[in-house]
């Protein structure tokens, strides 16, 4: 296929945009279009499959037998089509009959094409269709034939929906059928309590034409809300009042910081040269961030993308003229607003005499909208799903985010209850608060130590409002995810030596850049490598920075510049042997002779360590902990790589529980040899977080702990409640002939000695 016809999105659109405009049938219309895509991809095959009743029906092919046409239908999930509209992601495969979820129909007659690419046609953010193309010779379908089928699918989904070809999926905003009182459950964002009426966001725009007549035109209504856009912003920043000092500050300047940011600009530029209307075009990059969002494993950088979903949202309502979100409309009263996701900015908006909580729908603790609704100190419960078919706009709500719950439609009784509760939730969050220059020590006087979890400069404000002892991970590839290029190492060095000047005289760890697998950048070619089907297994953080090693060098210098005159603690992720540490080891070596010998200013001493997250490390670090500085064990990957269970599947996410035998084991054998070898060993990552998962770390031997913030006060308030030595006694009993779980007889432990698992 030749590169003109592969890169022939603004010919498709043109030819789409007079199929759109006649008067044909629905019908007829998807049998253009597949012929339209099949000719200008070269592809002997083009299909449209829409989501009717809750499967996948075939509509419109060009190669596939006719007879399948509104016959051959998939399950959500089912097959490559089934499996690229459930997880709302592209495919594009070679051979697809390689691939695990690849099921043939033999009605299709499909059994003589090789290469298989689909895409989802989106609607409200879910997928509503999928648009497929195949071809008999085995070749993966370029970047670009990608590209033109992702724009392509986002028109359709206007032509389908405006047809009333597909179920209403995102359409259904009525009221709940039920007046009853209802609970609905979530995840404690920013704990707290508060009652209102409920109020719905609302943010998104309903996009009415896609593709563009002047393309010229549509260019300046884009820069032109642009500049509207950076004015709110600007103006927003000068305009927030949450006292001085506080981590929402560094929030609004990365904020600002994307609203600026050239290269998203750059990207809806070329959507526009594509042949998309200005909305289209913003909305054709916000669907790429979306699903570059579901791709990134780490929930940290995940939700770091919520602020490009934001201000996308922000820039659509702009050169739309349409501003009605409900901040616009205004709060009549004490209220609850209830939304899928919001950005910081957009809830900077809303009057805060009047807005007393918040339910998403999404969200999670580490998104920059939590940050600041910890700063205005409004309650956030998130992830509560389905709350459009259990929420009616102006419901009651008793909003209760320590507890995780939502009370709606409230009557008398349960309005009373929460009156009572709400007197003792005020004291127990002036507890927490005294907790904050307290030192982490048990009843019998062991001195632990509980540091933070950070990605990026804003989250070091976390030290001070936490009194949390450091930094013991900061995961310094967010600034690479952002970047529309990869950072200059002035870049890298400036943020590095923000967060060192910040932190003061608390320690902090750098991990290296741990990027590839489910943290793809799109400036790095992974072609060569072909499609990861373990991404979290495969080539990403340090077997990648090795063998980039440019990119490595540029970090190190970074990284050792920026601590000049200082201590710098380097880790190393996903290290597997040895021999790994000591390349990288020698790496930064190679950089700090090469600059000490042009006269730069030297960090006082470099620390090196690992992340223990890859099992086979545990059979050699005998081997390794004598060239430690220090180690760190992190539980994430751990965890999935001990059980062979993927962390992101829904039937494994609960299946293995972090108080199994086998990790307290594993853990407590890494304790015993790193205390043998004088090598300080810590736990990263949420296991060290919970109360109860931590006590029972600390009952195997760890006393260093590196969390989220959110988890500081709960975490120091348990340590301060613990008889460490009569606990890891209890422990090495339990761990001689375990039950099942170590969950229910630790918490009855606890319950029995008074430690607090607040």
């Amino acid at each position: 296929m030749s590169v003109s016809a592969a890169a022939s999105a603004r010919e498709i659109l043109t030819r789409l945009h007079d199929v759109m405009a006649s008067r044909s049938p629905a019908q007829a219309k998807l049998n253009a279009v597949v012929n339209v895509i099949g000719e200008a991809l070269d592809s002997e095959v083009c299909s449209i499959y829409l989501l009717r009743e809750g499967v996948l029906e075939l509509f419109a092919t060009r190669g596939l037998m006719e007879e399948a046409v509104h016959v051959t239908k998939l399950a959500l999930g089912e097959g490559l089509v089934g499996t690229i509209a459930r997880n709302v992601e592209t495919l594009n495969l070679d051979e697809a009959a390689r691939h695990p979820d690849f099921a043939y129909r033999p009605e299709t007659g499909e059994d003589r094409f090789h290469s298989f690419a689909g895409v989802p046609i989106i609607r409200r953010e879910e997928a509503v269709g999928v648009l497929a193309v195949q071809h008999v010779d085995p070749r993966p379908y370029a970047d670009v034939e990608i590209e033109a089928l992702q724009t392509v699918a986002m028109v359709m989904s206007e032509l389908i929906a405006n047809a009333g070809l597909i179920d209403g999926h995102g359409d259904n905003l009525t009221r709940p059928q039920s007046t009853a009182s209802a609970r609905a459950s979530g995840f404690k964002l920013v704990e707290g309590m508060a009652a209102g009426a409920a109020v719905f966001h609302q943010p998104r725009i309903h996009i009415e034409h896609t593709v563009a007549e002047d393309t010229e035109a549509e260019r300046h209504r884009v820069y032109a809300a642009f500049d509207k856009m950076r004015d709110q912003i600007d103006r927003m920043s000068s305009q927030a009042e949450f006292g001085v000092g506080g981590e929402h500050e560094e929030v609004l300047e990365t904020y600002k910081m994307f609203a600026y940011d050239e290269g998203w600009a750059r990207r809806i530029n070329e959507a526009i040269d594509s042949g998309l209307t200005a909305e289209a075009a913003i909305e054709r990059v916000q669907q790429r961030t979306r699903m570059r969002m579901r791709e990134i494993g780490d929930p940290l950088l995940r939700d770091r993308m919520h602020d490009l979903e934001d201000l996308s949202n922000r820039l659509i309502r702009i050169v739309s003229g349409q501003l009605g979100t409900a901040a616009q409309m205004g709060l009549r009263g004490d209220s609850i607003l209830i939304a899928r996701n919001l950005g910081p900015a957009e809830l900077l908006e809303y009057d805060r005499r009047r807005l007393k909580g918040v339910i998403l729908e999404e969200g999670s603790l580490t998104a920059h909208v939590t940050i600041v609704a910890r700063a205005m100190g409004i309650p956030m419960l998130g992830r509560v799903r389905d709350i459009r078919t259990l929420i009616g706009e102006g419901d009651r709500l008793l909003l209760d985010s320590g507890e995780e719950t939502v009370m709606i439609r409230p009557g008398a009784d349960m309005e009373e209850a929460f009156e009572a509760k709400l007197l003792v939730s005020q004291k127990r969050r002036a507890k927490f608060a005294e907790l904050k220059s307290e030192a982490p020590m048990t009843l019998d006087g062991h001195r632990c130590t509980v540091m933070v979890n950070a990605g990026l400069r804003d989250d070091v404000a976390a030290l001070d409002l936490t009194g949390a002892d450091g930094i013991g991970l900061f995961r310094t590839e967010f600034q690479f995810l952002v970047s529309a290029t990869l950072p200059q190492r002035e870049r890298q060095m400036r943020l590095y030596k923000d967060v060192l000047d910040a932190a003061g005289s608390r320690p902090v760890i750098f991990r290296t850049v741990d990027i590839g697998g489910d943290k793809a950048l799109p400036y790095l070619d992974h072609d060569r490598h072909g499609e990861e089907e373990n991404p979290a297994m495969g080539w990403r953080a340090l077997r990648l920075a090795l063998e980039r090693d440019g990119l490595m060098k540029a970090q190190a210098r970074a990284l050792i510049e920026a601590a000049a005159g200082r201590q710098l603690n380097v880790m190393f992720p996903m290290v597997s042997e040895p021999w790994e540490f000591d390349e990288a080891r020698a790496l930064f070596e190679a950089q700090r002779d090469w600059l000490a010998g042009r006269g730069r200013k030297m960090p006082n001493q470099i620390r090196f360590g690992v992340m223990l997250e890859v099992p086979a490390l545990a059979e050699t670090i005998d081997m390794l902990l004598p060239r430690l500085d220090f180690l760190s064990i992190g539980t994430n990957d751990l965890t999935q790589f001990l059980f062979a269970a993927d962390r992101a599947h829904p039937k494994l996410a609960l299946r293995y529980d972090w108080m199994s035998p086998a990790i307290l084991r594993f853990v407590r054998r890494i304790v015993r040899q790193a205390d043998a070898a004088g090598v300080p060993v810590a736990v990263c990552g949420e296991m060290g977080g919970r109360p109860i998962e931590c006590m029972a770390l600390l009952g195997v031997g760890i006393d260093r702990v590196s969390i989220t913030p959110a988890a500081v006060g709960p975490i120091k308030a348990m340590v301060r409640s613990l008889d460490r030595e009569k606990l890891m006694a209890y422990m090495a009993q339990l761990l001689e002939h375990p039950p099942r779980s170590l969950r229910a007889p630790l918490t009855d432990w606890a319950a029995a000695n008074k430690v607090e698992l607040a």
